[in-house]
């Protein structure tokens, strides 16, 4: 079995076959030569805005940068191109309407199963099951709650792509959601779709373009927004995601600002909830707020917000949500030396959401790094290796 390279691995490939040298590609990084050379090395894990630098100055998408994490992609390209297939033909459902309880059923299943990091499992429902949602709702007219359904269903979808690292099946099925969410005439899931479509800039690197999705959604939803936990779930959401965008930008201003709003948004829920496939609350605030950290060079500020979360796990977030604290913990583990603490984090992650684990493009450079940095003979790291793909 061949091994998969990683986001590092891949720039170097990439820059060697154009021709460039280490010190112009770093200057159009912005980058040191010095820091470039450990990321192509495997010294130094290859960050998301790293990623989006070299995807730019390479000319290239970051899902190209990152890589197929996969060894054996046989069934996942088969169940994709079934999604696919779904996807583009979105007004010609070839299913029949299932009795309503079926469908209720198993829409909750694919909640979950996005909720659970159950990415192949999810692949292979999805495919059938977008195709009743979507019958169901053309055989209901115009009623919303159908076509509410479709509109989380092609949330459910966007999630598996955009983690399996199919950037231009994700851009589709953002279109979709957004072609059902107006039919539902609630604002709530117009904004989820929004959401959404901020993450494909997101995944792209394009940090700047996804804030003014997000700052428009938010202006919009604002405007529209009722009473009930699920206006603030939505809003709240919302800004976590400029979280997100504003700290990769390095806007430290901006980032704050959707802090400070997200978090006079939580405390008005008693715990973290899930509405349209997006969570928020206290906890999952304070995991993004994290995670902000690490993004804005802050790694030991990550380290100490941990500790207490850690002690006292926040209630109601689901594997996707604490999966991805743990890669996040690892890394800002690892940016301090604690190499041993970073190798207990990773392991945490795998443990709770092991599909996630293993093609998260953040947790294979962490492990990367920990594999090279002279641990290669350590067990628990080399079985980590082996079901990322990093060692055959």
């Amino acid at each position: 079995m061949e091994s998969t390279p990683t986001a590092g691995e891949n720039i170097a490939v990439l820059r060697k076959s154009r021709g460039i040298g280490q010190t112009k590609l770093a200057r159009q990084m912005g980058i040191t030569v010095s820091y470039l050379s450990k990321i192509e090395t495997g010294l130094r894990p290859a960050t998301p805005t790293v990623v989006a630098g070299a995807a730019k100055a390479l000319h290239v998408t970051t899902a190209r940068i990152n890589g197929q994490p996969f060894t054996s992609p046989s069934e996942q390209a088969d169940l994709l191109n079934d999604l696919r297939n779904t996807v583009r033909r979105h007004t010609l459902p070839k299913e029949d309407t299932p009795p309503p309880g079926e469908l209720a059923q198993k829409l909750q299943r694919a909640s979950l199963l996005r909720a659970d990091t159950k990415y192949l499992e999810l692949l292979r429902l999805l495919p059938g099951l977008l195709g009743q949602a979507t019958a169901t709702a053309f055989a209901a007219g115009g009623d919303a709650v159908a076509w509410g359904q479709v509109s989380d269903l092609y949330g459910c979808a966007y999630g598996v792509a955009h983690r399996l690292s199919e950037p231009d099946l994700a851009d589709m099925i953002v279109s979709r959601q957004q072609w059902a969410a107006q039919r539902t005439w609630n604002p709530a899931a117009e904004a989820a779709a929004a959401w959404n479509e901020a993450g494909t800039y997101q995944s792209a690197g394009q940090y700047e373009d996804g804030l003014a999705i997000v700052d428009r959604a938010i202006s919009h939803f604002e405007n529209s927004r009722s009473e009930g936990p699920e206006p603030l779930i939505v809003l709240g959401s919302l800004h976590l995601r400029g979280v997100v965008l504003a700290s990769r930008h390095r806007d430290k201003n901006a980032t704050e600002d959707h802090l400070q709003r997200a978090r006079r948004l939580a405390a008005q829920l008693p715990n973290d909830q899930l509405v349209h496939n997006l969570t928020f609350g206290e906890g999952n605030t304070a995991l993004y707020e994290l995670a902000a950290h690490i993004e804005l060079d802050q790694p030991k500020r990550a380290v100490e917000m941990a500790s207490p979360l850690l002690d006292h796990p926040p209630k109601g977030l689901k594997p996707n949500r604490v999966g991805r604290f743990f890669i996040d913990l690892a890394r800002a583990r690892l940016a301090t030396k604690d190499l041993d603490g970073a190798e207990q984090a990773l392991k945490a992650a795998f443990k709770v959401s092991p599909q996630m684990a293993e093609i998260h493009p953040m947790s294979r450079e962490v492990l990367r790094v920990l594999f090279i940095l002279h641990q290669r003979s350590r067990p628990d790291l080399m079985v980590m290796a082996k079901r990322t793909g990093l060692a055959p």
